[in-house]
Formats: structure tokens, sequence, C-alpha cells
């Protein structure tokens, strides 16, 4: 068994995430975004979704984007 890096909880079903190099271990899909998924420069909820990114900033959504002044609004995707 393998014990959750968020929660502790030593769980038989656990599961491994790679992300940057790094492996993490989780014992929930909470969890794991707990810890991984970015947080909107807006609004602070987790972006557990597609969100909408400008420059290095990642927001929820392009409502939250607009009130931070950001401009040229697009799903990241490589050109």
């Amino acid at each position: 068994m393998a014990a959750c890096e968020v929660c502790g909880n030593d769980y038989d079903d656990a599961f491994e995430v790679r992300m940057g190099g790094q492996t993490h271990v989780f014992d929930s899909f909470e969890c794991a975004i707990h810890r991984l998924a970015p947080s909107c420069e807006h609004c602070d909820c987790r972006v557990i979704g597609h969100g909408v990114q400008s420059g290095d900033l990642i927001f929820c959504c392009a409502a939250c984007a607009v009130s931070e002044g950001a401009d040229g609004l697009r799903d990241h995707v490589s050109a």
C-alpha cells in the first residue's frame, strides 16, 4: 500500500501521477487536484478543466481573465 501525499491515507488503491519529472501518490482525484491543479489568478479556484491562459497566467474562465485585464485569450495550444 502507498500513503497519499496530501491526506496521509494508506490506501491499497492509491495511484501515481507523474508531472514535471516528479512522481506523486494520491488516494483520490480530490487530493491530486488539491496538490497539482493550478489556481485561477483572479478568483483562486482550482482550474480542473481547460481554463484560459494569458502569458504565464492561468484563469478558470475568460470572465476572470478579462477582470484581470488579460487580452488575446485562447486555449493553451501548441502553434
